[in-house]
């Protein structure tokens, strides 16, 4: 096997795995009043105190994976504000619960990713 077709099927399981955590991050739950999906996300972060920390930190992977797969410095450092200002502004009461139904930064670090796949 080619080292192209290795890095490739690399590349390829990778989003895959980042596309899976995305959706058990953001999208599990419909929420019917308002019609939003919700994930574990949104609802570790009701828990207070380690909440927001855990989620960010299971932010933090998509960022790890987007570094194996060769994103730039700046892509990296655009993918650590979306989940630092998540894990910050999520972590303040009731207003940073319903602020992490909005911003998804997993969401938006999925983006990123796929831009650079």
């Amino acid at each position: 096997m080619s080292t192209l077709a290795f890095t490739a099927s690399n590349a390829a399981a990778a989003k895959l795995r980042i596309a899976r955590l995305e959706q058990m991050l953001e999208g599990m739950i419909r929420l019917p009043i308002i019609g939003r999906r919700i994930g574990l996300d949104a609802l570790i972060g009701l828990v207070p105190g380690i909440g927001d920390a855990a989620a960010g930190a299971l932010g933090l992977y998509v960022i790890w994976e987007a570094r194996n797969l060769g994103a730039s410095n700046a892509t990296l450092l655009r993918m650590l504000a979306n989940v630092g200002i998540e894990t910050a502004l999520g972590s303040v009461p009731v207003v940073g619960d319903v602020f992490d139904v909005f911003f998804r930064s997993n969401t938006r670090n999925l983006k990123l990713i796929k831009r650079l796949l």
